[in-house]
């Protein structure tokens, strides 16, 4: 018999959002000093459901382990009142006498609670306050010289409120009880339900709730050094001070791992404080004024970032992780070239670029806590054993000691404006990333098929159980998965964007200005993705695939994806001025499903097939592709620009250097005015004037996200697709 899950769990849960927003400039001695703040409070509350949650794991642990002693669903004591059964099929230590029970008795509380809600509140506030401006007072050095410091204060507080969850220390006691009013009842068909006293026990609403607190303080100053033949040399410097604080507070039963259907983890305190300073100089080596044959114009620029970390982490008790410190500071260069060759007057403007990048990424503060989480998913297959069931144990933790990822990226292109082709613009970037120590959990799936050792652990197969069909013989059932965050040794991705811009202007026919198309087109053609788990496992290809269920690396990748768009603007002064309308088209190209779970194959580097031998994939046929997925936008808006009325003449208007008052005799006098004040137009031309309302379409054909084989919670890839459908909107835009 099948269940419908997806009639409880909604892709797009109900929801509501309220946000306030104002800001403030203040100009207190003219450009030279201006005051600017600004606030934000969003409160966002989501309704989020699903099945009735299902009694996994077991609440009778083998005795000194955590794991379920039912490798399925969960065991009944003989003694329980409404168990069936009259001789049991195994024999369970509870606190010290040996008890009778039944196995793999399943349930789902489908008639005792119905759906579980997820009830997800969340309040965001920032303030940021500062000061800015301009520093040509202190000289004509200084001219082109801005200066801005400013403090910001952001808070976010959320709290989930799950429904309809299970306390594994209740569930216990009800199914040990012997008393029929007040015992819980596994056995029940899909009609009946527990009496109201059993479920109290065993029901429960957890609270989980956490705070995050970032205050930030920065200083930044830019403008130019001195000049070159070629122009100025620009800089810019600053600094910044960070400090990230996190609270996460869990329910008891959530921290003590004694809940079923709920994700329980433990608490913990983690606070993090970073000192950085940057630089970055522009050098013009060459330039339209002052160049050579080859070199119209060549420009360079070096940046850097400097960045101190120190990091505190909170004592965990189970298992014992002591309070940890740890430092680490990373400096990373970056190098950019511009370089035309030529004049733009022989051939167009032909600009080379290209730039060397090396960056690091420190680990976020969930990443560090040694706190660990328990999830259960859902295991879509075990290419070693056909007696895993399809949910797991799994247990996260971050790591205290880890390290921030690294980078290096180098990319070269052009740009081309030919000279024959007026309003024409096109552009090409090679592109290569290297990524390494990265910091990533891999996800229970990944790691079962990998088979890393030391990660997963396996209860020992039942006698005479058959070998798989490959003939290597049956490892047994998994019975937990340790996914911890770890540096890994790295991935290199390489690729190609591109794009066309060809802008059509109506006035070059002579014939008037009936406004102007803009043709684009822009894509990505990613050439390589390869992905080394650890340094001592080879580089196996991911480009073009749908990334196995939990893999937290990136989203999924395709081969190829571009946009198309057409857009028209109105002519210029005229009522048609502010129109725009236009259409863009998405297009993502088809590629791999998640073979390797399809097929179950052994061999990650070759998942449609598997390799050789016994390490051939079982279920090659199962292999298939994603189809390409193309969606049409529409969009149109209207700027209502109303003509200004014309200045009249006021007394006092200075509008001739004070000249314009005269006496009796006709004769102008040169005389200090009453007010050098112009008045601002009002009323409703004010009002009417400048408004922008627009009328959009998203997926105007109603084109469902293609199949997905591999994504078994909603058979479609979340990470590139949305099954919103055809979604149309209104929006009126008005600047005060």
């Amino acid at each position: 018999m099948f269940f419908n899950f997806a009639a409880f769990t909604p892709a797009l849960p109900p929801a509501d959002r309220q946000a306030f927003y104002g800001s403030f400039t203040r100009d207190l001695c003219d450009k030279y000093l201006v005051l600017f703040a600004d606030f934000k409070y969003v409160r966002s509350y989501f309704d989020s459901s699903l099945a009735a949650v299902p009694f996994s794991p077991d609440p009778f642990k083998i005795p000194g382990l955590s794991v379920g002693f039912s490798p399925t669903g969960i065991s009944v004591p003989i003694s329980n009142p409404f168990n069936p059964f009259t001789i049991a099929d195994a024999t369970l230590d509870i606190n010290g006498v040996p008890t009778p029970i039944t196995t793999g008795v399943r349930f789902r509380g489908i008639n005792d609670t119905g759906k579980r809600s997820e009830k997800f509140t969340y309040w965001d506030s920032l303030f940021d306050v500062g000061l800015k401006g301009e520093m040509e007072e202190f000289g004509d050095y200084f001219n082109p010289w801005n200066w801005e410091a400013g403090f910001r204060y952001a808070r976010n507080e959320g709290q989930d409120l799950s429904m309809g969850e299970v306390s594994q220390i209740g569930l216990r006691d009800a199914l040990l009880d012997t008393n029929p009013a007040t015992a819980f009842n596994p056995f029940l068909g899909f009609l009946g339900h527990n009496s109201k006293a059993a479920r109290s026990g065993v029901y429960v609403t957890l609270q989980n709730t956490g705070e995050f607190e970032l205050p930030i303080g920065y200083a930044i100053i830019n403008g130019d050094l001195f000049n070159l033949p070629a122009g100025p040399v620009a800089f810019a410097i600053g600094g910044e001070y960070r400090g990230e604080r996190l609270t996460r507070d869990r329910d008891p039963l959530n921290s003590t791992f004694q809940s079923i259907g709920s994700v329980d983890g433990q608490g913990f305190l983690v606070n993090r404080d970073v000192w950085s300073i940057y630089q970055e100089v522009r050098v013009p080596f060459t330039s339209p004024r002052w160049n050579f044959p080859g070199f119209y114009s060549f420009e360079v620029d070096f940046a850097g970032r400097e960045e101190w970390y120190s990091q505190n982490t909170s004592t965990v008790l189970t298992p014992y992780q002591p309070a940890t410190s740890s430092q680490y500071n990373g400096q990373r260069p970056k190098v950019s070239v511009r370089w035309q060759p030529l004049d733009p007057k022989y051939i167009g403007a032909l600009t080379l670029r290209g730039s060397y990048t090396e960056a690091f990424h420190a680990p976020t503060l969930f990443e560090i806590t040694p706190a660990g989480s328990q999830t259960f998913p859902e295991i879509a297959h075990d290419p070693f054993s056909r007696l895993t069931q399809n949910q797991i144990e799994e247990r996260v933790t971050g790591n205290p000691r880890i390290q921030p990822e690294v980078a290096y990226e180098w990319s070269y292109g052009i740009v081309y404006s030919p000279k024959w082709l007026k309003g024409f613009t096109m552009s090409a970037d090679w592109w290569h990333i290297d990524l390494r120590s990265l910091i990533s959990s891999l996800g229970a799936q990944f790691i079962i098929e990998a088979d890393l050792p030391s990660l997963v652990f396996r209860s020992p197969p039942p006698p005479g159980t058959p070998p798989l069909p490959n003939g290597q013989p049956d490892r047994g059932a998994v019975t937990l998965v340790i996914d911890p965050n770890a540096n890994l040794s790295g991935a290199i991705f390489e690729g190609f964007d591109y794009e066309a811009i060809y802008i059509l202007d109506s006035g070059i026919f002579g014939h008037g200005d009936f406004g102007k198309l803009t043709f684009t087109i822009n894509g990505t053609w990613l050439s390589r993705a390869e992905l080394q788990v650890n340094p001592h496992t080879k580089r196996f290809g991911i480009a073009g695939e749908f990334l196995p269920p939990g893999f937290n690396l990136t989203s999924s990748l395709p081969w190829n994806r571009a946009n198309f768009s057409l857009f028209y603007d109105g002519p210029a002064d005229t009522w048609m001025q502010g129109f725009d309308i236009g259409a863009v088209v998405h297009w993502i190209g088809q590629y791999e499903d998640d073979n390797v779970s399809l097929t179950q194959s052994p061999k990650l580097n070759m998942p449609r097939t598997g390799g050789p031998g016994d390490n051939a994939a079982p279920f090659s046929q199962r292999a298939r592709k994603v189809a390409d997925w193309t969606t049409l936008d529409l969009i149109a808006s209207y700027t209502l620009n109303l003509p200004l009325p014309s200045a009249a003449e006021v007394a006092g208007f200075a509008k001739d250097g004070g000249k314009n008052v005269k006496t009796k005799d006709g004769k102008e006098n040169s005389m200090i005015p009453v007010s050098t004040a112009e008045y601002n137009p009002c009323g409703w031309r004010a009002w009417l004037n400048g408004p922008t309302i627009t009328l959009g379409m998203q997926n105007v054909f109603d084109e469902d996200p293609s199949f997905v084989a591999g994504s078994f919670e909603n058979g479609y890839d979340e990470s590139l697709a949305t099954i919103k459908g055809r979604f149309w909107y209104v929006q009126l835009k008005k600047r005060f």
